[in-house]
């Protein structure tokens, strides 16, 4: 059974990349277009890792990451921010719950070693 990613991420064409990308690898992908829905479906889907976008609408991604952290069999699930705002969000990420940070624009070439250093 493949491994599932959550991909939190309000611009469509991110998400169409990263879940080519992810799938290519033999990852099954989820979406969610914004923290509210990535919020429901971490809980419905359970995945084995998140990619969650800081900035989206309805429910930024530090509010959605804190609502998934609520959820004491999401504790340990891996979530990693994905920032166009450097090092400014970095410490706000982890202390919202985030395992990881990855600045964007996404270097696509670290996207598989990051989700196989999560999910081995």
């Amino acid at each position: 059974m493949s491994r599932k990613v959550l991909v939190a991420e309000d611009q469509k064409e991110i998400r169409t990349i990263m879940r080519i990308l992810l799938e290519h690898n033999g990852f099954s992908v989820i979406e969610a277009e914004d923290g509210y829905e990535a919020v429901e479906k971490a809980v419905r889907e359970r995945p084995d890792l998140v990619l969650m976008d800081l900035a989206m609408p309805v429910l930024d991604g530090l509010n959605s990451t804190r609502a998934i952290r609520q959820h004491e069999e999401l504790a340990d699930l891996p979530i990693v921010a994905l920032t166009a705002y450097g090092d400014f969000y970095d410490s706000r990420a982890r202390d919202a719950g985030c395992t990881d940070v990855l600045q964007k624009p996404i270097d696509f070439s670290r996207l598989k070693p990051l989700v196989q250093q999560y999910l081995s």
